[in-house]
């Protein structure tokens, strides 16, 4: 989808009542989850003209939410807090199910795999660490042998796994044979989001050293295609767009930016300075028409994607 207009939509001031450090839209259906500080997830609905509309609230989580994930289909979402438990709640019924003990810092950030058979986390240790969702028993860990991992990413396909590293080292894991197939150190600092294109060809990186790196993967050696400048601080957040022509990414600067992925280095076509603190998370939804953003100022942000 080429894009063309871009514009501010719905924000919703107060959706929490303190910073905000994530928000998943999922795929199939217009639901969204946001969690933050405030130690509580909240569940909205996309209305249309009314923006998002919350809908339910789930409470239980203990010293803040690192991330919140959705299954591809929006029926279950996946918790982790700072208290080092990935909680998992069933959307449709607004109930809990069932938790992940992963233990002191050593869940931090999750996603499910597209099958949602499989929630990944990293951790103090270095470890992916990837349990079953329906038994919560532990299935893999996959080994990078270095710092605390702070970003993991399933790839579109349910073959790769990617995590990323308060180093700066990002390393790429055959899920299947849990095998490392690549290790990429171009960031000198670390990096904090990271996310497959939808062919899972193509990784995006973002990283506290204000870059934005994309890989591809296809090549045997994971070639850099581009380094992306623009951000003045922290880049906290990448987002691909569902179809791959462009992605979204968020900084401590405040700033959300929209990028164009052409056939040379990518262009970054809007800057949105629609936050007053720093943006932690963005989210596209499934057909790559909105966007929304979650920041240190307690505000959801929509953008709409022409």
């Amino acid at each position: 989808m080429a894009l063309g207009a871009c514009s501010l939509g719905r924000k919703v001031a107060d959706a929490h009542t303190d910073s905000i450090w994530s928000v998943s839209w999922a795929r199939d259906v217009d639901v969204v989850v946001s969690g933050g500080v405030d130690e509580t997830l909240n569940l909205w609905r996309y209305g249309g003209e009314e923006g998002l509309v919350r809908v339910g609230q789930f409470k239980g989580h203990a010293l803040g939410i690192v991330s919140c994930a959705l299954t591809n289909d929006g029926r279950l979402a996946a918790v982790n807090s700072l208290d080092g438990v990935i909680r998992l709640w069933n959307v449709e019924e607004q109930t809990f199910a069932r938790q992940i003990e992963g233990g002191p810092v050593e869940t931090w950030g999750c996603v499910f795999s597209p099958d949602a058979r499989l929630v990944a986390s990293g951790g103090h240790a270095g470890n992916v660490n990837v349990w079953n969702v329906e038994s919560t028993e532990k299935e893999q860990t996959l080994e990078t042998h270095g710092k605390f991992v702070l970003s993991v990413a399933f790839s579109p396909d349910g073959q790769l796994v990617a995590c990323g590293a308060d180093d700066g080292v990002v390393c790429v894991f055959d899920v299947a044979t849990q095998r490392l197939l690549h290790k990429l150190e171009g960031h000198a600092k670390a990096v904090r989001s990271l996310c497959f294109s939808s062919n899972s060809a193509l990784l995006l990186t973002a990283s506290d050293d204000a870059r934005i790196m994309i890989h591809d993967l296809k090549h045997a050696n994971a070639n850099l295609l581009a380094t992306c400048f623009g951000h003045a601080s922290w880049v906290l957040s990448v987002a691909f767009s569902p179809d791959g022509t462009h992605f979204a990414s968020s900084s401590s600067d405040k700033k959300v930016k929209i990028w164009e992925m052409a056939t040379g280095p990518p262009e970054c076509l809007h800057t949105f300075d629609a936050h007053d603190d720093q943006v932690w998370s963005v989210a596209f939804n499934g057909s790559g028409t909105r966007l929304v953003s979650a920041s240190d100022d307690r505000a959801l942000q929509l953008y709409e994607l022409a």
